[in-house]
């Protein structure tokens, strides 16, 4: 099933490339409704058991000899579990809804933007689905590429200078990632004989790493977590890794930016839980404090530059960093409701950041400007998309029955009964930056979407046409149903596969080569 999944997007991107711009929009569409089926009855069939690496049993499991690098075998192994699965679904729901996103601002070079999207969808659900390094490494990679070109061509004034940075910036994250990792595979030695990720994880849980060159085993161990760390916190992103995320942002086109902020940003938390959470928790732990500071840092920094912030994307990207900062937060709980919470909220950010950016492009291409000042009362002239754009706002600042009160209320519970020093005090500081999001987004929308109708800008000011506001309601249907019915909808199997990741005594111990951390 997902090879299915591969393959149609691979093949919807190239047929979409051929096709003259004309038709291009509505093929794509078509096109990605049928990764986007087939993942939902993937996800109400899903039977997986455990966490994927650690000895569970995912479910659409396939493994196949592929190719010998050295001494290392490679092969193409696939599989989900309850962490993977609703990525899985959230990359090709945002992907679909994208596109129809799309059909308003995107007039030019039609046939290339929608063969970039379904190429990167094909591109995330590898990402996700991936249980072999190599075979992940090159799907991780391949997300560079389409989204290097949307923001590139298609983007606003400073679009090509936006788009070299975010390749720089996520290109030099990956070598980094790449070294620390192999340092952990050569430092396995014999103890394993391929570069798949189950066996990597669970070799170095029972404490088979071994010293490399003058480094003892624990050196290696800690030294690889930072390297993959650095790696993964550029994607996320982490302060003070944040930078090019704002100008990716605000110069990337609306669909892009749905994109970005509701997937791509995941790739970094999944990571940073498939890599460095799982594979070394006895590093982690021992690095609990400095992790939780930036976590609380990313939260409160984000959520103080979103608030100075007079572009409605600006205050986005920021609140994205912001809410980043909360699944780190959580990750480094190492508790039932800490780790699985930060899945969660992974999920629920995607659907309520994919929300808030739709809005803006929305909103944009209507008035032209996404400016606060430049603009107020425009409930009377756009109802439903303010309305949307209302409830993403609630939803953002954890409003119960939505999808982000769920996460946030997961994190913070399991944060504040973590066995790190100063859990509690973490837990109220990142609490504290909820106060902080109120207070931007509550004067962003009371000065643009209510008083009196002003406008600076000619255009007139009318609703929005259908294709528009329907992925507005579809994204407001979802994030209610999972602030709803979190457990029965994603946080059963979410905890299923995180319980295991929660390290023993032993496992700790084990890390650093028999030793107490």
């Amino acid at each position: 099933m997902l090879e299915l999944l591969v393959g149609v997007c691979l093949l919807g991107a190239f047929v979409t490339f051929a096709l003259p711009d004309e038709y291009a929009s509505e093929a794509a569409l078509g096109i990605s409704l049928v990764p986007l089926a087939v993942s939902l009855y993937m996800y109400a069939v899903f039977d997986g058991v455990g966490n994927a690496l650690l000895g569970g049993d995912p479910s659409f499991e396939t493994q196949y000899a592929w190719l010998t690098l050295g001494r290392y075998d490679v092969t193409w192994h696939m599989g989900l579990d309850g962490i993977s699965m609703p990525l899985v679904v959230l990359a090709t729901l945002l992907t679909t809804l994208a596109i129809l996103a799309s059909w308003t601002p995107i007039d030019e070079r039609q046939s290339q933007f929608y063969g970039l999207m379904l190429f990167m969808e094909a591109s995330l659900v590898g990402v996700f689905g991936a249980l072999d390094f190599l075979v992940w490494f090159v799907f991780w990679e391949a997300v560079l590429v389409p989204m290097y070109f949307l923001i590139g061509v298609w983007g606003g004034a400073r679009r090509k200078y936006a788009a070299i940075k975010f390749f720089v910036y996520t290109n030099i994250a990956s070598i980094v990632m790449f070294i620390g990792f192999f340092g952990l595979v050569f430092g396995l030695g014999d103890s394993i004989a391929s570069l798949d990720l189950p066996a990597i994880a669970q070799a170095l849980r029972a404490g088979e790493l071994g010293g490399l060159g003058l480094l003892s085993a624990s050196q290696v161990a800690t030294l690889a977590f930072v390297a993959m760390f650095l790696g993964f916190a550029v994607k996320v992103p982490v302060v003070p890794f944040h930078t090019w995320l704002p100008d990716a942002h605000v110069e990337a086109p609306t669909p892009a930016s749905v994109m970005l902020a509701g997937v791509l940003l995941k790739m970094g938390t999944y990571a940073l839980l498939r890599y460095n959470f799982t594979m070394l928790p006895g590093i982690a732990q021992s690095l609990a404090v400095p992790i939780a500071l930036l976590g609380v840092i990313s939260i409160v920094y984000g959520a103080l530059l979103a608030l100075a912030q007079s572009d409605l994307k600006r205050i986005v990207a920021y609140s994205s960093v912001s809410s980043m900062g909360y699944v780190t937060l959580g990750l480094v709980a190492y508790t039932m409701y800490g780790t699985g919470g930060a899945t969660f909220q992974m999920v629920a950010h995607g659907l309520i950041s994919g929300l808030l950016f739709a809005c803006v492009g929305v909103v944009y291409n209507t008035t032209h400007t996404r400016m606060v000042g430049d603009m107020s009362g425009l409930a009377d002239r756009m109802p439903v998309t303010v309305g949307a754009f209302v409830a993403g706002g609630f939803a953002y600042m954890g409003l119960p029955l939505m999808a982000g009160f769920a996460g946030e209320f997961f994190v913070f519970v399991g944060t504040f009964g973590a066995d790190f020093a100063g859990a509690p005090v973490f837990t109220s500081v990142g609490m504290f930056g909820i106060v902080i999001v109120a207070g931007y987004l509550l004067w962003s929308m009371q000065a643009t979407l209510f008083g009196p109708f002003e406008s600076a800008t000619d255009y007139e000011v009318s609703p929005a046409a259908v294709h528009d506001v329907v992925p507005l309601l579809v994204l407001v249907v979802f994030i209610v149903a999972l602030g709803t019915l979190p457990y029965d909808l994603a946080f059963d199997a979410i905890l299923d596969a995180t319980e295991p990741v929660l390290p023993t005594a032993g496992e700790v111990a084990a890390t650093f080569g028999g030793g107490s951390p």
